[in-house]
C-alpha cells in the first residue's frame, strides 16, 4: 500500500523505481497532449515551489525554467516564474542570474514589488548602485515607508560615494604615475641613454621592465634628488655566477660596489682571486658583438651614456674578470 500514490507517506527518493500507477500519473501530469501550456507551466511552478521550500534551489531553478519554456502567454504566471527562479538564484548566490530574472519579471509587471526588492539587493551585491537607487525610488513611490527600500537606498548612496571616491583616488594615482614615468623618460633622454627596442623617442617604459626573475621588482627609477637608480647585474663567466645590485645610483662608481661585494671572499672564489683592485669590468656591445672595458672609478651614469652601450631587458649588465687570468684571456679571444 505504501507504493500506492494515495497512501504514500513520503515522496520517492531520487532514482527509486516508481510503481506503474505512479509512473502513469507522472506521465499524465507532464503530458503535452493532456495539458495546456498554461497548465504545464503551473505544474512546473508548483514543482519549483516545492523544491524551493525544501531548499533544493538548483532543482527549483530547473523546474521554473521548464515552466518558462512552455511560453504559456499568461503574463501573471510568467512573471511569477521569473521572480521565483530569481529567488532560487539568489539563495545560490547567482546574483547576476537573479538580477536577469528580476528584470524579466519587471518587464512583464513593472510594479512587481518582490522582483523590485530582490533586484535592488542583487544590485548592491554587484555594486550597481545607480540601478539600486532607481529601483528603491520606484518602491518608495508606491510605499514611502518601505523599510527595506529605505535601508537599501541609503546603502547604495553610501556605496556610490565610496566608489566615486576610490575612482578619484585611482585617477590621481594614475596621473602621478604617468607624470613620474614621463620625468623618468625625459631624464634618460637627456643623458643619451639607449634602450634596446626603442628609437630616439622613448614612448613608454615597457622596454625597461626587467625580464629576469631576480630583478622583477627592481625597475629603474628616480630618487628624491632626480638621479637615476638602476638594477644592475654583475656576471662572472669564469664561475657562471651572477650578482644582483638592486639599487646602483648613477653617481656611484663601480669600485664602490665591487669593494662592498668582495669585502670578504665569496664561497665560489676558492682561490680568493677576486680582489677589487685586480678586477677588470666589461660590457658587451650588442650591435658589434665586441667587449668594452670599464674603468673601475667610472660612474654608472658615465658608462650608460656611452654610444656603444645599449640597455637590454631594463637591466644594465657587466662582466667581471680577474685581470690577466686565463679565463679573461679566453673571454677576450672569443670576441676578437
Amino acid at each position: 500500500m505504501e507504493k500506492h500514490p494515495f497512501f504514500m507517506t513520503k515522496a520517492p527518493e531520487a532514482g527509486e523505481p516508481l510503481s506503474p500507477l505512479m509512473e502513469g500519473l507522472q506521465q499524465l501530469k507532464y503530458s503535452e497532449t493532456d495539458n495546456t501550456p498554461q497548465e504545464l507551466a503551473a505544474t512546473y511552478k508548483e514543482d519549483g515551489n516545492y523544491n524551493f521550500k525544501i531548499k533544493k534551489y538548483r532543482l527549483a531553478v530547473i523546474s521554473y525554467t521548464e515552466g518558462l519554456k512552455q511560453q504559456c502567454g499568461n503574463s501573471q504566471l510568467e512573471s511569477e516564474l521569473y521572480n521565483n527562479r530569481a529567488a532560487a538564484h539568489f539563495f545560490l548566490k547567482n546574483y547576476r542570474s537573479c538580477l536577469f530574472d528580476c528584470r524579466a519579471a519587471l518587464k512583464i509587471r513593472p510594479s512587481y514589488s518582490k522582483a523590485q526588492a530582490r533586484a535592488a539587493q542583487c544590485c548592491m551585491f554587484l555594486h550597481k548602485y545607480d540601478e539600486c537607487i532607481d529601483l528603491c525610488d520606484k518602491m518608495l513611490a508606491a510605499s514611502p515607508t518601505d523599510k527595506i527600500a529605505l535601508e537599501l537606498r541609503a546603502k547604495a548612496v553610501a556605496g556610490k560615494k565610496m566608489e566615486e571616491r576610490n575612482i578619484r583616488k585611482e585617477n590621481v594615482g594614475k596621473r602621478k604615475e604617468k607624470e613620474s614615468d614621463q620625468m623618468l623618460l625625459t631624464a634618460m633622454k637627456e643623458r643619451g641613454i639607449q634602450i634596446e627596442g626603442t628609437g630616439e623617442e622613448y614612448v613608454s617604459l615597457t622596454a625597461l621592465e626587467p625580464n629576469s626573475p631576480m630583478v622583477a621588482q627592481g625597475r629603474v627609477h628616480l630618487d628624491e634628488k632626480g638621479s637615476l637608480v638602476w638594477p644592475v647585474m654583475f656576471l662572472y663567466p669564469e664561475y657562471q655566477v651572477t650578482d644582483f645590485i638592486q639599487e646602483f645610483h648613477e653617481d656611484e662608481t663601480f669600485i664602490q660596489h665591487l669593494s662592498a661585494m668582495f669585502d670578504s671572499a665569496p664561497e665560489w672564489d676558492k682561490d680568493c682571486c677576486y680582489i677589487p683592485s685586480k678586477l677588470n669590468i666589461y660590457y658587451e656591445s650588442k650591435s658589434r658583438h665586441t667587449l668594452h672595458e670599464v674603468a673601475a672609478d667610472d660612474t654608472l651614469g658615465k658608462v650608460l651614456a656611452q654610444r656603444t652601450y645599449v640597455i637590454c631587458g631594463g637591466t644594465p649588465c657587466f662582466l667581471v674578470m680577474v685581470r690577466g687570468s686565463k679565463a679573461e684571456l679566453s673571454l677576450l679571444a672569443s670576441y676578437s
